[in-house]
């Protein structure tokens, strides 16, 4: 029998690969899969491989750093918004940390500039052991805290 952690509909995530830390996410159980907000996405040739390069999180936010990523690991997806819009978006896999545990997921670079919540946490990830409990917020967060 698989334990399953609790979570609300709002926490905060940890991407260690990138630096960062306590990121504010949105749990959407209607999501297929997860979405962190990007901008200055491209592709580039380098030695002859396409490599993507990104910057995480928006100007604005307060731990944006400036810092462009790189990877060599990346998909095109497809999108359906809940508006019914498609769009082609690139995906990344990356290590996301909740409830002191560390989960690897796929997320898609999404321009979320206009959404309260710079990530979205969708379906695919919350397979991996949650329930979700709307009433609730900050679930790990608060945990990681007490710790």
């Amino acid at each position: 029998m698989i334990k399953r952690q609790t979570i609300g509909a709002v926490d905060k995530i940890d991407f260690p690969e990138f630096g960062l830390f306590d990121i504010d996410c949105r749990i959407d159980t209607g999501a297929t899969s997860s979405a962190i907000h990007c901008q200055n996405i491209s592709i580039r040739e380098v030695n002859g491989e396409e490599v993507l390069t990104f910057e995480l999180l928006d100007r604005k936010h307060p731990l944006y750093n400036k810092q462009a990523f790189c990877t060599k690991e990346f998909t095109q997806k497809k999108v359906r918004s809940s508006f019914g819009i498609e769009e082609i978006r690139y995906a990344i896999t990356t290590e996301v940390v909740l409830f002191g545990k560390t989960y690897t997921t796929q997320f898609t670079l999404a321009d979320r500039v206009k959404m309260r919540f710079p990530v979205l946490i969708g379906r695919k990830l919350l397979r991996q052991g949650f329930l979700v409990d709307v009433r609730k917020k900050n679930v790990s967060y608060n945990k990681k805290q007490r710790s």
